[in-house]
């Protein structure tokens, strides 16, 4: 099993506010394409004082976590999700969706700070940080 990683996670990790996690050593992670556009767009926006640290921060990410494109697969399954979570009333950002399709496509779970954003999302299985 894999484990695509939420912004939100490695945002709590910068800020260490990040709790204990139920992930397995032998388990492969990621990080979606949109996720590394999030973290480089916080990067842009960082004043000149926390940009160094900051970008520093995310280019270690890039460099040692893989990132999985969005490709057709995906744009079918992040299709799928749309209708499903319009059908039930509920409409998710459109991040989540992409990170929910990454997932899938994989065929693993996402580790999120934010569970309520993929509670609302009928797909992947999603963990969050432990107690």
């Amino acid at each position: 099993m894999g484990t695509l990683i939420d912004a939100s996670v490695l945002i709590a990790a910068e800020r260490s506010r990040l709790a204990s996690w139920d992930l397995d050593a032998t388990d492969e992670v990621g990080i979606a394409a949109i996720t590394a556009s999030e973290l480089l767009h916080g990067v842009l926006r960082a004043s000149r004082t926390h940009r160094p640290q900051r970008e520093a921060f995310v280019e270690s990410i890039l460099s040692t976590v893989r990132v999985y494109p969005f490709g057709v697969i995906e744009a079918r399954l992040y299709a799928r999700l749309w209708v499903d979570a319009t059908a039930k009333g509920t409409s998710p950002g459109v991040h989540d969706l992409l990170v929910a399709a990454t997932a899938l496509a994989l065929g693993w779970r996402v580790a999120t700070v934010n569970r309520r954003h993929f509670d609302r999302i009928p797909g992947p299985s999603v963990i969050g940080p432990g107690a």
